[in-house]
């Protein structure tokens, strides 16, 4: 009888067989694609080429910079390539001629089209940093923390031409804490992936895993960020104000005007206070802001053009006098 995975994402059943070399193409383009990378090479896996987004320019001088999976893949003697769309017949040819046993894709940034999905023996199998069927898209751990939820988590997947809808081989939860941002959240989620893809490639060779259809209720879409997003509007509560602040920690960060000048908000703290001030109201020296309801205390912050701080040394040289108001 073929094993199932449990619902913590441990194999059960059948005991497993020899270790496999499997031929890999790897998919992948931003940091969080590192910790899968690494295992798999370090798994004795032929990760034969990596597939990642061209340089592109970057910083104030806009000099090109290549992806962080690609400086990897060079650090390790693994080819590169770069294609700005796989739609193409020359780069359906050039997949297939990989004789691949599985591409693995974690955040690459372009779509398979059908001709790539079906080319390698096991398929497509995407490392996905939610608990599907919830938070299908771009940005699902930004999405998890500016919701509330309790949990995310790593789903890994079989891919296929919907969005994130492929079935389910493993996954595994995180809890995220009143506290946790969402650059916290996506290390935890990276090296959770990490570790999934190395156990369910194993449990694909060792035929003791199946994949589940994801389920028809509680689908949710991750749009990706809008600059829009990051303002804070000092009318939503402290506790809307404060997941909005972790949800877009570091990156982009949530920001607002203190003294007409432009502050990046990185962590905030909801505190006891007076909330019956106008919402914005700086409540007294320490960035304490009234809000629609309940009170926040901004603690790192960053203006425009300078380093990230605490909130204690902004003020000892960009005073907000109580009283004093936010936009």
């Amino acid at each position: 009888m073929k094993a199932q995975p449990l619902s913590n994402g441990i194999i059960s059943g059948e005991a497993p067989g020899a270790a496999m070399t499997l031929r890999i193409a790897f998919m992948g383009t931003p940091d969080f694609a590192l910790p899968a990378l690494s295992a798999l090479v370090e798994a004795g896996h032929d990760v034969c080429c990596v597939y990642t987004q061209p340089p592109r320019p970057a910083g104030r001088g806009q000099k090109e910079r290549r992806s962080p999976v690609h400086d990897f893949a060079d650090d390790h003697d693994i080819p590169v390539r770069t294609p700005r769309s796989l739609k193409s017949d020359e780069q359906a040819d050039a997949f297939r001629a990989l004789e691949l046993d599985v591409a693995v894709v974690a955040a690459y940034g372009l779509i398979l089209p059908q001709s790539l999905l079906g080319a390698p023996r096991l398929g497509c199998i995407n490392i996905h940093g939610s608990l599907l069927p919830r938070w299908r898209g771009a940005a699902p751990l930004q999405r998890a923390i500016m919701a509330g939820d309790p949990v995310s988590g790593v789903t890994i997947m079989e891919m296929e031409a919907g969005l994130d809808t492929g079935p389910m081989l493993m996954a595994e939860e995180i809890s995220i804490d009143a506290q946790m941002t969402a650059g916290e959240l996506h290390d935890q989620v990276a090296h959770l992936g990490a570790d999934l893809i190395v156990k369910t490639l194993k449990g694909l060779v060792d035929d003791c895993l199946s994949s589940q259809p994801q389920p028809e209720d509680g689908v949710t879409y991750a749009d990706k960020i809008d600059k829009s997003e990051a303002r804070i509007d000092w009318t939503r509560t402290a506790t809307e104000i404060d997941r909005q602040v972790r949800g877009l920690s570091p990156h982009p960060g949530a920001w607002c005007e203190l003294n007409q000048t432009r502050v990046r908000v990185l962590v905030a703290e909801i505190v006891d206070g007076e909330d019956s001030a106008a919402p914005g109201t700086v409540l007294d020296d320490q960035l304490t802001i009234a809000c629609g309801q309940g009170v926040l205390r901004l603690t790192q912050v960053q203006r425009a053009g300078k380093s990230i701080t605490s909130a204690d040394a902004l003020l000892r040289g960009f005073p907000v006098p109580a009283g004093g108001q936010a936009g």
